[in-house]
């Protein structure tokens, strides 16, 4: 029986914790990257894992490396700093970034470490840390077919719907894509909210005819599980990151010269919320800033 390649994971965060348990529970030897909250560095070691110091010590031991961080600007770092990914020098390895990363960024590091014969995947990820613990994200992979073909196993032990959209750097521009609606849903929602609020409407009413009707869809049942019942975990996705992932797919549209109006408005009630120093709260919360904005108490404090 041929054994199975040995894995990294850098980023056990919210999302990347669960994934990599998926992986070591399957059967695959798992290298770990210390990270500074140390609950899931040990949990993922008493399943089986090891850990690492560095990028390159944890490349120079694996055959295949999973990034889960923050945006380019941590993957950029890993990659590329003196104890990165790129200087352990190990051609055939396979680097995949499920963080969401700007896609000019992506392309610039792939060329890179092709140069090194090593080769970048983005597989960047869809829904929430619960499926994430389950194994059952979405993740939108650019890659060669061979490259594909090769880390498609691997790939199924933490996603359920897997859609190989063709080279690198498609990955990371369809999932800026898939987050412009979300965000844009958390942006409507939050200031058709406080409309009907100031026109006499009550969140419960809101709530009787849009989360029974056609506007419904998975993204309202969570985005209002905060508003509704002051579940603060229901979409745990800060208003920092989101507001990056804006910055990206603003960046990504003026390179492709496209015409982004209203994705402009969807950015700015983002900034707006971090720059008031609350880019560490839930996107769900975006209800309450934009409440607050209209005079409205907030529905949750």
């Amino acid at each position: 029986m041929t054994a199975k390649p040995v894995i990294g994971f850098i980023g056990v965060g919210l999302m990347g914790q669960g994934m990599a348990k998926n992986i070591v529970t399957k059967g695959y030897p798992l290298v770990i990257l210390a990270h500074r909250k140390r609950e899931p560095v040990e949990r993922l070691k008493a399943l089986g894992a090891t850990e690492a110091t560095t990028a390159r010590e944890l490349a120079q031991q694996c055959d295949i490396v999973h990034l889960c961080v923050t945006g380019s600007t941590q993957v950029e770092a890993l990659v590329q700093g003196p104890d990165g990914i790129a200087a352990a020098d190990k051609p055939g390895l396979i680097v995949i970034d499920c963080s969401t990363s700007n896609p000019v960024s992506t392309l610039a590091l792939g060329a890179l470490l092709q140069a090194r014969g090593m080769t970048l995947v983005d597989a960047p990820l869809g829904r929430t840390p619960a499926e994430a613990e389950a194994g059952t994200l979405d993740t939108m992979v650019g890659a060669d077919d061979a490259t594909y073909a090769t880390i498609l196993p691997l790939l199924q032990c933490w996603a359920a719907n897997i859609n190989h959209l063709g080279p690198l750097g498609l990955g990371h521009k369809m999932k800026l894509i898939n987050n412009f609606i979300a965000m844009g849903y958390a942006a409507l929602y939050a200031e058709a909210l406080a409309i009907a609020r100031k026109s006499g409407l009550s969140i419960e009413q809101f709530h009787a005819v849009i989360g029974s009707g056609r506007m419904r869809c998975g993204f309202y049942d969570t985005f209002m599980k905060w508003t509704l019942q002051g579940d603060e975990n229901a979409h745990r996705f800060s208003i920092a990151n989101a507001h990056k992932d804006m910055r990206y797919l603003a960046s990504m549209a003026n390179e492709a010269g496209a015409v982004n109006a209203l994705q402009a408005d969807v950015k700015n009630s983002f900034a707006a919320m971090e720059a008031a120093g609350q880019g560490e709260r839930y996107v769900p919360m975006l209800a309450d800033f934009i409440a607050t904005l209209n005079g409205l108490p907030p529905a949750r404090s």
